[in-house]
């Protein structure tokens, strides 16, 4: 039985297909290949580049991302290509090797404030994670060994990992200026040596959590995904994300009730529970919403996730 399963993922750019698997390839790490010259490093991206079709490959964490040139198109050969990745990895052979040129690679993470007092976000010049991955206690944190490094120190509440960021919050039991330095030295330093930041195991967890949800699209469900829904999650993801993300943040639709007009979201990491959270809602997401929706939308609920 085949131990890696390829899911084929489109991207905005049709020339470009995302093939995705339930391991890690890489951790905070990513490669770029321009050339089979190039992909020395990596035996797999060298494969890949005997397809007379391959432009680029890319590998990061869980992901091999290819964008081709325009003599075929993916349906013709995205099922070839899964194929070719799934034997690679089964025949145990590296992704990337350990060289001198890519075991070394310097590491940066700067502290950045949040509008929430007890979350500090710490930013790092490297990819972490693909997705969001919310940490309440270290019970939650059995599939990530870094958050559950950080919660041995006694101050860590919550862990939020997402992008190329992790934001924490703290117990009232230190301050900001006491405890800062050393969290940032310690997930550069972690970051840097190689280590995880997710294990294997989170990834089937998101895919069997991301299919369940995908299996809710039918009857009274239905509803969930109507056509002003759509327009909601829209505007969420164009408009309201990208600056919660910034604060280190997540926010996720959750419902609409059409009779009442109100929209229900779920706020996580730095906006979960944080004090401006309700200014942020009234002031910036529910005028958006009004004004956008022409008053199809009169509020905006959260929940913390």
């Amino acid at each position: 039985m085949s131990q890696f399963h390829i899911t084929v993922q489109p991207t905005s750019n049709e020339n470009i297909v995302k093939f995705v698997t339930n391991s890690f390839l890489t951790q905070a790490k990513s490669y770029e290949f321009n050339n089979i010259d190039e992909a020395k490093p990596s035996p797999l991206a060298q494969q890949l580049f005997y397809l007379p079709f391959v432009k680029t490959v890319y590998i990061s964490q869980n992901f091999i991302a290819i964008e081709k040139y325009n003599i075929v198109g993916w349906d013709d050969v995205k099922e070839e290509v899964a194929a070719s990745i799934s034997e690679y990895l089964e025949s145990g052979k590296v992704v990337i090797e350990d060289t001198e040129t890519t075991k070394k690679v310097p590491v940066t993470v700067y502290a950045e404030s949040t509008p929430n007092p007890i979350v500090q976000k710490f930013v790092a010049n490297k990819p972490l994670a693909d997705g969001t991955f919310e940490f309440k206690n270290i019970d939650d944190a059995i599939d990530s060994p870094l958050a559950t490094a950080l919660f041995a120190f006694p101050f860590v509440k919550e862990v939020f990992i997402s992008a190329n960021y992790v934001s924490v919050m703290k117990y009232n039991v230190a301050e900001w200026q006491e405890i800062s330095m050393e969290l940032r030295e310690f997930i550069r330093s972690y970051i840097e040596n190689g280590k995880p930041i997710l294990n294997d195991a989170i990834l089937q967890k998101k895919k069997e959590a991301e299919t369940a949800a995908s299996l809710d699209t039918t009857t009274e469900a239905s509803e969930a995904h109507s056509d002003i829904d759509k327009e909601i999650m829209a505007i969420l993801d164009e408009y309201i994300k990208p600056a919660v993300a910034s604060d280190g943040g997540h926010i996720a639709f959750d419902s609409f009730d059409v009779n009442t007009k109100t929209v229900r979201v779920i706020l996580q990491g730095a906006c979960s529970g944080c004090p401006s959270s309700t200014i942020t809602l009234k002031n910036g997401i529910e005028t958006m919403l009004k004004d956008m929706l022409n008053g199809r939308v009169q509020t905006v609920e959260a929940i913390n996730g």
